[in-house]
C-alpha cells in the first residue's frame, strides 16, 4: 500500500475511545476464566439432567403420569435445560463470555466414537451396504432439489451451495466445508447454520413421534432419522429418544453421510473453479477470492481435510470391541462395556445441553424469507424421499 493510501486508511479509522472516569470500569472476564465457568455450567446442567432422568420416573410411579414420565429420555431434559440456561445467561449478560465451553461438535464426536464401542461390527457391516446406497441417493436428490429450488428463487450460488450441502449431508459441518470450498461469505455461513439449528431441534422430537405413529420398525426408524435430520448431534438425540436400536442404525446412516462430505466439498470446489468463479466479476464476488486451479494431489488434500476423522474412530472402536468381546471373559467384558456406555451417555448429555446453550435467538430473527422457504420445502422433500428409501432398504433388516 502507498504512503497516501496508508494515511487515508488512518483517517478513516475510528478515534481512540477515552474511558469515562465517572463510570466504574467493569473487569473483563479472561477467555480462560470464561471457558472454565462455561464448562462448569455445562457440567452442572448435565448432572441435573442425569438426576432428573432417574428422579422424575421414580417420583411419578403409581400416578397418572407414570408412563409419560418413564417415556421421557435424557436428551429431552438436556436440551430443555440447555435452552433454560441459555435464557438465564443471555438475560444476565454472561452468555457471550462462556460460549467457548459450549462445544456441541466436540462432545458429539466423542459420544459417537464411544457409541461405536457399543455396536457389534457385524451390525455395522450389514447396515453399511444399505446405508451407502441411501446416503448417495438421498444426497443426490436433496442436494439437486435444493440447488434447483434456491436458483428459482434467485439466491446467490454460494448460498445455494451452503443450503444444499447442509440439508443433504450433515448440517453445520457440511455448511462449513462447503463455505471453504466455494469461498462463501461469513454472513452466508452464519445464516445457514442458524437455519440448520432452527429446523433440527423440533425434528429431534417430531421424527420419533411420527415413526411410532406409523409403526415403523426400529431399523427403518433409525435409517429415517439418520438420513433426514441435518446435524449429527440432533440425529443422536432423536435416535436416543426413539430407542437403542434406532440410535444404532441412525448413527451408522449419519456416519455414512458424513463420510461423503469430503467428496461433495471437492466437487463443489471443481464446479466453482470451472463454472462459477470464471464468470463472476470482482464486484459479484463481494470480496471473496475465487478458488484456484489445482492438480489431483490438491483435490486429494481437500478430500482428506474435509473428511470427518471421527468416522474412523467410530469404526475402530466398533472393531476393537467386537474383537475383545470374542476373547475376554464375559464378566470382565460386561463391566468394561458398561463403563464405556456410561461415558457415552455423559458425552452425549454434554452435547445435548450445549445444543440449547449454543442456540442464538437473534440470528434466527435475522433470517430472510427466501432461504427459510428453501429450507422448509427441501426438508419436506428430504423427509418423503428419506422415508421411501428407508422402507425400501431397511424393512427386512434384523439386529
Amino acid at each position: 500500500m502507498s504512503e497516501a493510501g496508508r494515511l487515508e486508511e488512518q483517517d478513516r479509522s475510528p478515534a481512540p475511545q477515552v474511558p469515562d472516569a465517572s463510570v466504574p470500569e467493569r473487569p473483563a472476564m479472561s477467555r480462560a476464566a470464561g471457558t472454565v465457568a462455561g464448562a462448569a455450567v455445562v457440567l452442572a446442567l448435565a448432572t441435573l439432567t442425569r438426576w432428573l432422568t432417574e428422579a422424575v420416573p421414580a417420583a411419578a410411579a403409581g400416578t397418572g403420569v407414570e408412563k409419560v414420565a418413564a417415556a421421557i429420555e435424557y436428551p429431552v431434559y438436556a436440551i430443555a435445560l440447555g435452552f433454560a440456561g441459555n435464557a438465564v445467561l443471555t438475560v444476565t449478560g454472561l452468555r457471550g463470555r462462556l460460549t467457548a465451553a459450549f462445544r456441541t461438535e466436540l462432545f458429539i464426536k466423542v459420544g459417537l466414537v464411544l457409541l461405536g464401542a457399543s455396536i457389534d461390527l457385524a451390525i455395522v457391516v450389514r447396515a453399511a451396504g444399505p446405508a451407502v446406497v441411501q446416503a448417495i441417493v438421498l444426497i443426490a436428490i436433496v442436494f439437486g432439489f435444493t440447488w434447483w429450488f434456491a436458483g428459482r428463487l434467485g439466491l446467490d450460488d454460494r448460498l445455494r451451495a451452503l443450503l444444499a450441502s447442509a440439508l443433504s449431508i450433515c448440517g453445520v459441518s457440511a455448511a462449513v466445508a462447503a463455505a471453504g470450498a466455494v469461498h462463501a461469505r461469513k454472513e452466508q455461513l452464519a445464516y445457514t447454520a442458524t437455519l440448520v439449528i432452527v429446523f433440527a431441534v423440533p425434528s429431534i422430537f417430531l421424527l420419533p413421534f411420527l415413526a411410532e405413529t406409523m409403526g415403523l420398525s426400529p431399523a427403518v426408524t433409525g435409517a429415517w432419522i439418520g438420513g433426514n435430520i441435518d446435524t449429527t448431534a440432533a440425529v443422536t438425540a432423536a435416535g436416543a429418544v426413539a430407542g437403542e436400536q434406532p440410535l444404532q442404525i441412525a448413527s451408522i446412516v449419519k456416519v455414512t453421510q458424513n463420510a461423503l462430505l469430503g467428496v461433495v466439498a471437492v466437487l463443489l470446489t471443481v464446479y466453482f473453479t470451472v463454472r462459477v468463479a470464471a464468470t463472476e466479476t470482482p464486484a459479484e464476488r463481494d470480496g471473496t477470492a475465487a478458488p484456484t486451479r489445482a492438480g489431483a494431489r490438491a483435490w486429494l488434500g481437500v478430500l482428506w481435510q474435509r473428511f470427518p476423522k471421527f468416522v474412523l474412530g467410530f469404526l475402530a472402536a466398533s472393531a476393537l470391541v467386537t474383537v475383545l468381546g470374542q476373547t475376554m471373559p464375559a464378566d470382565a467384558w460386561g463391566e468394561r462395556l458398561s463403563a464405556a456406555k456410561e461415558l457415552q451417555v455423559w458425552a452425549l448429555t454434554l452435547a445435548f445441553v450445549s445444543i440449547g446453550l449454543e442456540f442464538n435467538v437473534s440470528s434466527a430473527r435475522e433470517a430472510g424469507w427466501r432461504p427459510v422457504l428453501v429450507f422448509a420445502v427441501a426438508t419436506v422433500v428430504n423427509l418423503v424421499a428419506g422415508l421411501g428409501l428407508s422402507l425400501l432398504l431397511f424393512s427386512h433388516f434384523s439386529f
